[in-house]
């Protein structure tokens, strides 16, 4: 799969109405992606089990996108096959009053996966240069200097934070890669209507999901901004399609893995001590009787 067509460069310009949201490369059926997603499955399971014990390295998924993209049911089915241990989800809804005593990048540091471990971040800590963004009202209210509210460039400032912060866990052995799942704005409709015609699924919607669509284009715009400030060689942005959940599930998918097989892992090197301790282990349950 020609995966890296959805990649962000570094120092490249984003414009998101060049990336269709329908996009499905050269899959033509839902089956085949199927097919190819759970092979994908049991190579990151195979990925994972050696991931853990090497206690190296740790990945890091962040998730990003409009309501209804699909975030919550890309992680279940990609991450189905992978070993509970080792994988932690977090989802960031509006911060606490403790979060908001600390800085905005609080919360998500706490949250990190541990060597070893795959973390995912349902949304993170762009929600600061995104919903915080389009709803000035949000920076006014935090527990900031007045200065930095009044800031003209507060929102590059936070995209260098943001930078600086991911070359440092990179430098560290958390290695991060981040999705914006790319939803039309007439498939947001039909997968909100969707949400209220179907009872078990009404739960799911809240009128400030229609408020929110209303404020498209500027979410659009600030993605953009966020998106191609952010991309780099270590932490890099994918823009996948989001509008055949099928394909967003296998790109997904195909992207973890390549990240997965792209790192030195391997299984622990026993030391002489230790495999010396194993023989005599054998030699204990052998005479057993």
């Amino acid at each position: 799969m020609k995966i890296d067509k959805f990649l962000v460069g570094e120092g490249s310009k984003l414009n998101l109405k060049k990336h269709a949201t329908d996009d499905t490369l050269e899959y033509e059926n839902k089956e085949d992606a199927q097919r190819d997603l759970a092979i994908n499955i049991e190579k990151l399971k195979k990925l994972q089990d050696v991931l853990y014990p090497q206690d190296v390295f740790s990945l890091l998924i962040v998730f990003q996108a409009m309501d209804a993209a699909g975030k919550d049911s890309a992680i279940e089915h990609v991450m189905s096959g992978i070993n509970p241990q080792g994988c932690h989800v977090v989802s960031f809804k509006q911060p606490s009053s403790e979060e908001l005593d600390h800085d905005y990048l609080w919360r998500c540091q706490k949250a990190l996966p541990e060597r070893g471990k795959i973390g995912i971040f349902n949304r993170s800590h762009y929600e600061e240069v995104l919903v915080v963004r389009v709803h000035k009202g949000i920076l006014q209210s935090q527990q900031l200097p007045a200065k930095n509210k009044a800031d003209r460039d507060v929102w590059k400032k936070r995209f260098k934070h943001i930078r600086d912060w991911e070359d440092h866990l990179h430098e560290n052995g958390t290695h991060v890669i981040k999705f914006f799942l790319n939803v039309s704005k007439e498939e947001q409709k039909s997968r909100f209507l969707a949400r209220i015609d179907t009872p078990e699924k009404n739960w799911k919607f809240a009128m400030g999901d229609v408020r929110e669509r209303g404020l498209w284009d500027e979410y659009m715009k600030c993605y953009t901004e966020a998106i191609t400030a952010t991309s780099t060689k270590k932490s890099p942005w994918y823009v996948i399609p989001a509008d055949k959940k099928w394909f967003t599930r296998l790109a997904v998918s195909e992207v973890i893995v390549k990240k997965l097989e792209s790192l030195d892992l391997a299984y622990p090197t026993l030391s002489d001590e230790h495999k010396a301790e194993l023989a005599e282990a054998r030699k204990l349950l052998e005479a057993e009787k």
